[in-house]
């Protein structure tokens, strides 16, 4: 069975930003669609947005997996234990590094673990061999300089944008739909 799961960011939600637009635009691909809600969204920890992931997520060769900023590390961190062999991943704003020192000292601190913990990248790609990752050059938390990060580390297509901030603005995202057609 065609399965597409969406993790959305800290403090975001199944039904803001892109997601409810690209939902229909994937079902409309013959892909029954889950936007997962993650447990609490305004201190996500590993533990439980990996959690979810393994109680919601069925994963096959049909599979596919669509992430923002944090959800797209809730991603990978799945991938990296056996038998989660998926289709694709794509990430919009996803990072490694974080530039959060305006978002204040808090912010920081919950981030840390994400940060800090490593990621077992050769079982990430055991389990997944197709990823497009999405950047913007105005991103206020992400750097660009994390695209070649994520080029190197899975080996994912990387897309520039210019003026998306942290894809948390727009309504549609016409790009990553055109990414999810050429990799299905």
């Amino acid at each position: 069975m065609k399965q597409a799961y969406f993790v959305h960011g800290w403090e975001g939600s199944p039904t803001n930003i892109w997601f409810p637009w690209l939902k229909k635009e994937v079902e409309k691909l013959g892909y029954k669609v889950k936007a997962l809600k993650m447990p609490h969204p305004e201190l996500p920890t590993i533990k439980e947005w990996v959690r979810t992931l393994e109680k919601e997520v069925n994963p096959s060769e049909e599979t596919i997996l669509i992430g923002h900023s944090i959800g797209c590390q809730t991603i990978m961190r799945y991938l990296e234990k056996p038998k989660r062999k998926v289709k694709a991943a794509f990430f919009a704003a996803p990072w490694f590094n974080l530039d959060l020192e305006d978002e204040g000292e808090e912010a920081v601190r919950e981030a840390k673990p994400w940060v800090e913990t490593p990621i077992n990248f050769i079982q990430v790609k055991k389990n997944c061999n197709y990823f497009v990752a999405f950047f913007s050059d105005d991103d206020w938390a992400v750097p660009t300089s994390d695209a070649e990060l994520f080029k190197q580390k899975i080996n994912a297509k990387i897309i520039i944008q210019e003026k998306k901030s942290h894809f948390e603005l727009q309504m549609t995202f016409p790009g990553l739909l055109a990414e999810i057609k050429k990799a299905i």
